[in-house]
């Protein structure tokens, strides 16, 4: 029997006679459309009757032969419509941490390994609270010290901070706990305290105790019989491992610490539209020039209004009025208060303007053209999903700068390998014939910036690609530090899948007249312990907002195909 349309307001349940009813040996028939009598039909709970709903575990456990009747959907459907009022404490925080948040109790962290591998500086990130590490953490720290990986290098760094937090305590200081503000940390006001005896706890029967997870779950209960009155908290990355510390009735959570946003849709887009009364408002005292910039006439426009102050340099800002007026498309240029520069953006949907033989197929494609198209920005990061046309408009534009204006020397294209940080290989093969398997989809857009006349026949178009060709260098991540690029166009794709530091590493590489462009997809992150808030490309696309030279859009509408659009819409 196929269930009825979901509610459309909050904790809005629909009547049993709103629900499709079957007769015998004939099946339901489904609701097509829902008219004005039915949506008046709705009832909808009162705030006090609302927490009377009957929660997922009432459905499991509900014998499988029971009938499943309307009256019983109706008393077992959830309210799943989330309010986004809800802070984000009351969806990553323990019960423990949200009484002593209330109390002002400061609490007792107790770290699991992956943090401190995640976060080297992790540990004087708890502000007023104080952080206690188990042996078994120092165990596994020092297994994963050895290598060259992101992972290892991590592992030294946190094993140094340690030492000399406690290189000049005596043994019976340790137990009373270190200052972690004693390296300069000002921010971090606890301490620091060491497993300096064996602790056992009663583990549930079936957990095997020589595993380290259940090592420090152990721990973990055995503070708390220790310390009735703290509260001890469990901050680990390993999922399983908050699921098995809360079936224990232990309160865990997720290191956020380094979460740039709370909620991915909080994310800066680049682009903002104006209200329709928009030239109502700040249309008096307008003023209008003209400059010629990169060979280019510009007008500009400077406004005052109650809008400007929410608004960032070289953000995006459009107008379509829907009375048949022309619409406007700019740039915010310059804010000083409530007074704005907006400049005016050349139309890239025109062929007269096309890059490489390239035009834009919708608003954001041309506001990511302006962007990689002019000199003034040298930092631009592009979000979007799968066929929005990120890394052809990238590279078209790189074409255009180094082989038709000269701007830059080269393109210099590089890309997470996941894992990130490992060796390319030791097989015969230079450093861009390991790292082809992972470029496929460049080799797929320069086929279709390939194209050329016709008339030129086979010998242009093979001279075209090796021209192309000797002007793209593809590098590997894994040789980047100590490197300075100078007049190059550097495209980073897959950027979601860096952590912040790795992020920093390869935008700190821009020598002189040197461009950078980060695409990526935050939806799809292959890293481990890598989230949309903590994502490397999330990181770089807040700090750098507002900034002169960088610029950011968020590209919405797949451009790939109508097949690969529809099958976004319906899979």
């Amino acid at each position: 029997m196929p269930l009825p349309k979901m509610p459309t307001k909050p904790a809005a349940l629909l009547s049993p006679k709103d629900y499709p009813k079957a007769e015998k040996g004939k099946p339901a028939k489904t609701i097509k459309s829902a008219t004005p009598e039915k949506i008046k039909a709705i009832d909808v709970a009162p705030a006090p009757q609302r927490k009377k709903v009957a929660t997922v575990p009432a459905v499991v456990s509900r014998p499988v032969a029971e009938k499943t009747t309307p009256a019983v959907i109706a008393k077992a459907l959830p309210v799943v419509v989330a309010s986004k009022a809800k802070t984000h404490d009351s969806r990553v925080k323990s019960g423990t941490s949200r009484a002593a948040d209330k109390s002002g109790t400061t609490k007792l962290f107790v770290l699991d390994t992956n943090v401190l591998m995640h976060d080297p500086s992790s540990l004087f990130r708890f502000e007023e609270h104080d952080v206690y590490l188990p042996m078994i953490t120092l165990e596994e720290l020092d297994d994963h010290k050895k290598g060259m990986s992101e992972v290892a290098r991590n592992a030294r760094q946190v094993s140094r901070s340690l030492d000399a937090l406690v290189g000049d305590i005596d043994h019976h200081d340790i137990e009373k706990g270190i200052l972690l503000s004693k390296l300069g940390n000002k921010d971090a006001k606890g301490h620091l305290y060491f497993q300096t005896k064996l602790q056992s706890a009663d583990l549930p029967v079936g957990l095997p105790k020589g595993k380290a997870d259940n090592q420090i779950l152990g721990v973990v209960r055995a503070l708390e019989t220790e310390m009735p009155g703290r509260p001890v908290v469990l901050v680990s990355k390993d999922i399983n491992m908050r699921i098995k510390a809360r079936a224990m009735g232990l309160p865990a959570e997720d290191y956020f610490n380094d979460h740039v946003l709370e909620d991915s849709d909080l994310l800066y887009s680049g682009i903002v539209q104006l209200p329709d009364d928009f030239w109502n408002k700040h249309g008096k005292g307008i003023e209008t020039w003209q400059e010629n910039r990169n060979g280019l006439s510009t007008t500009f426009y400077r406004i005052t209004g109650p809008v400007i102050p929410s608004l960032l340099v070289n953000q995006f800002v459009y107008l379509e009025p829907k009375n048949g007026e022309a619409s406007f498309y700019g740039q915010v240029r310059q804010i000083n208060g409530k007074t704005a520069v907006l400049q005016t953006l050349r139309d890239y949907g025109h062929v007269k303007h096309s890059v490489w033989g390239i035009t834009s197929r919708n608003r954001e494609q041309n506001f990511a053209l302006n962007l990689l198209m002019d000199p003034e920005c040298d930092f631009v990061t592009l979000l979007g999903q799968a066929g929005t046309g990120k890394t052809l408009l990238a590279l078209a534009a790189g074409l255009a700068q180094v082989l038709e204006t000269k701007t830059y020397n080269e393109i210099i294209v590089t890309r997470v390998t996941v894992p990130v940080g490992e060796d390319i290989g030791f097989l015969p093969g230079t450093e861009e014939e390991k790292m082809s398997p992972w470029m496929g989809a460049f080799d797929d857009n320069l086929e279709v910036l390939n194209k050329s006349d016709n008339d030129a026949g086979d010998w242009g178009r093979a001279a075209t690609q090796d021209l192309i060709r000797s002007k793209i260098k593809i590098k590997s991540l894994n040789f980047m530090r100590g490197r300075t690029f100078v007049n190059k166009f550097l495209i980073i794709d897959e950027a979601q899948n860096l952590t912040p530091k790795q992020v920093k590493t390869l935008v700190t590489r821009a020598g002189p007249g040197t461009k950078i462009i980060c695409l990526g997809n935050i939806a799809q992150i292959d890293t481990p312990y890598l989230t949309e808030g903590s994502s490397g490309l999330t990181y770089v696309v807040d700090r750098f907002k507002g900034w002169a030279h960088s610029g950011h859009v968020t590209l919405a509408r797949g451009e790939r195909s109508r097949l690969a659009d529809h099958a976004s819409e319906i899979l």
